[in-house]
């Protein structure tokens, strides 16, 4: 899903001061870091992560995917920049020219995972697409390179192995938009390392986030929550006790919920959210009237009403 969350403030402090402050810090090893993934997810990192200076290669498939990742890029740093130099059009462009000194890109995954300190995965939620892109990176990362995955739903101890790796192997969760989401799930397998464990911690800190950990678990901790949560609201209704807008002002108003669960669905994605709901069921890990199907859903998605993303999901959008 990359991923269940909501769009925050982001703080109004002067990151241009950080630029490449930590280019030296001798507190981790991690210094040159490659996405895989230049969608929405890709770009976000790739951005919070050169805006704190360390040095990125974002990979993707194609000149095409790597310039529309490059546009996500380029369109949010602009935001921040206005917010952080509203009146200063000399440094707004600086900032986003200090940034853009910390990315590289390449549609060569091999050629790009050589030299990285840090290889993250932020594409397709498939098990056997990330195990072959893993695989593959295997064969050509230096042995102490860390892999890490974005994955939101799928277990990090089966991608792993398709690596000789799995100490070096954890997930890294970010959440959608990454560069105002606060929040980093590590999750660490029964073979992830200590020193790989602190040093994601480390490096997240330094990209201005909080991480936190736990097991390698289904949907890790916030959507192991949040898809439950959401698929409740749809039976709420489906029963006919309430109407979506009244469950969304009553959770906003009543349990103090910055967005309702029906307008986080149509955040998120209606399509992501049914992925994730039949991928736990399928499973057989986690309770399976938790995730049982919701009708609604179902026919939202199969009707093509995924949310914001197609114009309509459980609400409208013009």
């Amino acid at each position: 899903m990359n991923s269940l969350g909501r769009p925050s403030v982001l703080p109004l402090r002067s990151l241009s001061h950080s630029i490449r402050r930590f280019s030296t810090s001798p507190s981790s090893s991690i210094q040159k870091i490659t996405i895989y993934g230049a969608g929405l997810m890709g770009a976000g990192i790739t951005q919070v992560a050169a805006q704190n200076g360390l040095d990125v290669t974002m990979v993707d498939v194609s000149p095409d995917a790597i310039k529309k990742g490059k546009n996500i890029i380029d369109a949010s740093l602009k935001r921040v920049a206005s917010r952080l130099h509203k009146d200063d059009e000399k440094k707004r462009t600086e900032f986003i020219e200090n940034v853009w000194k910390n990315i590289s890109s390449s549609t060569d995954s091999s050629a790009a995972a050589v030299d990285a300190d840090l290889l993250v995965e932020a594409i397709v939620e498939n098990m056997k697409v990330k195990q072959e892109l893993f695989s593959q990176l295997d064969k050509v990362a230096k042995k102490s390179a860390i892999f890490a995955s974005n994955t939101s739903s799928l277990i990090i101890s089966e991608i792993a192995k398709a690596t000789n790796r799995e100490e070096n192997f954890a997930g890294l969760h970010f959440f959608n938009p990454v560069p105002q989401m606060k929040l980093v799930e590590v999750i660490r397998t029964d073979k992830t390392s200590n020193e790989t464990c602190e040093k994601l911690m480390d490096v997240t800190k330094r990209m201005q986030k909080t991480p936190v950990t736990c097991k390698d678990t289904p949907g890790f901790i916030v959507n192991r929550l949040l898809v439950p949560y959401i698929l409740e609201a749809f039976r709420l209704v489906g029963r006919g006790e309430a109407t979506h807008a009244d469950v969304d002002t009553a959770m906003k108003l009543g349990a103090g919920m910055p967005m309702g669960p029906f307008e986080l669905a149509d955040l998120v994605g209606l399509d992501t959210l049914k992925f994730i709901a039949d991928g736990w069921r399928q499973s057989g890990k986690i309770d399976a009237h938790l995730v049982a199907p919701v009708k609604e859903l179902d026919d939202l998605v199969a009707n093509g009403d995924i949310g914001r993303k197609s114009g309509k999901g459980v609400y409208s959008y013009p």
